[in-house]
Formats: C-alpha cells, sequence, structure tokens
C-alpha cells in the first residue's frame, strides 16, 4: 500500500443541476454550498447533492479536482479562479488525480473507487472564460464511486492506495 500526503481544502455541494438537461438554455442558478463536513453513503454518493442517489452504480457520485490545475488555469486566464464554479465536489492538493483512475484508495477511513476523468464541457468556458474546456482537457478531475461510507472532512490527511482493478 503506498500512502500520500493531502490536503482537502474545500468541499462543495449544490442541491441541483446548473448545466445538465440545460443544453441550449442558459444555465442554472443552484449554488454551490461549501461545507467543512459531508456524509457520504456508499453506492449513492454525498448527501444534499444534486447526484446523491442519481443512478444505480453511478460513476460520479463524488468529484475531486486538483488545485495545482485550478492554480495554473488562474495563471492562464489572468484571474483567480474559484472552485465552485468547476462544479466538482472536493477541491484537493497533493495527488494528480489521473493516478486514481481504475485505483482503489481510501481517504479519512472512506474507500473510493476510481473511475474515470470528469470531463470539462463546453459549460466551461461560460463558467469562466473561452479556453477553459480546452485547458481542462485531460485534468479535468476525477469521477469516483463510493464504497464505504462515512464522514469526510475538509483538512490535512493521508490518501491510501489500496488496490487497481485490472
Amino acid at each position: 500500500m503506498t500512502e500520500l500526503p493531502i490536503v482537502i481544502e474545500q468541499i462543495f455541494t449544490s442541491p441541483g443541476h446548473n448545466y445538465v438537461g440545460h443544453f441550449g438554455q442558459p444555465a442554472g442558478e443552484h449554488p454551490q454550498e461549501a461545507q467543512d463536513r459531508v456524509e457520504l453513503v456508499a453506492g449513492k454518493g454525498i448527501v444534499g447533492d444534486r447526484y446523491f442517489g442519481h443512478l444505480e452504480d453511478y460513476k460520479g457520485q463524488i468529484t475531486f479536482f486538483d488545485l495545482g490545475v485550478a492554480d495554473a488555469l488562474g495563471e492562464r486566464l489572468g484571474v483567480e479562479v474559484d472552485g465552485a464554479n468547476t462544479r466538482r465536489n472536493v477541491f484537493l492538493r497533493g495527488i494528480p488525480l489521473n493516478h486514481l483512475i481504475g485505483a482503489t484508495f481510501l481517504i479519512q477511513g472512506i474507500t473510493f473507487q476510481g473511475v474515470e476523468e470528469c470531463k470539462p464541457c463546453f459549460w466551461m468556458d461560460q463558467a469562466f472564460q473561452e479556453g477553459t474546456e480546452t485547458f481542462l482537457k485531460g485534468q479535468g478531475g476525477l469521477r469516483a464511486k463510493i464504497l464505504t461510507g462515512g464522514a469526510l472532512s475538509v483538512g490535512a490527511c493521508t490518501l491510501t492506495m489500496t488496490g487497481a482493478d485490472s
């Protein structure tokens, strides 16, 4: 098992969808709500989030975003990037998230399975500015399944790699 120090700097939930189902229409206005602590339910998602219980075995029960990527995006755009505008849930530092695709890992006693990149879409250009979608390709975050539930909190912690799927 490999253990890596990470820092969860922000956690967000949203009660509704701003982009899903809005194609050809303006984005919705559901806020991203900052949380210090959230409850995760295995196979369901984050209690209080728009994707909680969305679909059986849904691959995006929780999403992670690397704040190092947000910093680089901000430098590229010449602005401070508000992570909430990415519509991801957990913002951390300490590991390139694409390394977790196909991996099983543990954070704060909760087991996750990295499923795929959380690919950026054209809405990113609206949320920030033109060029954002292109910049984020290949580094848009991580979609994951929650394999065991528990509480996830902001702060320094350890990510433990427990296995990889073949």
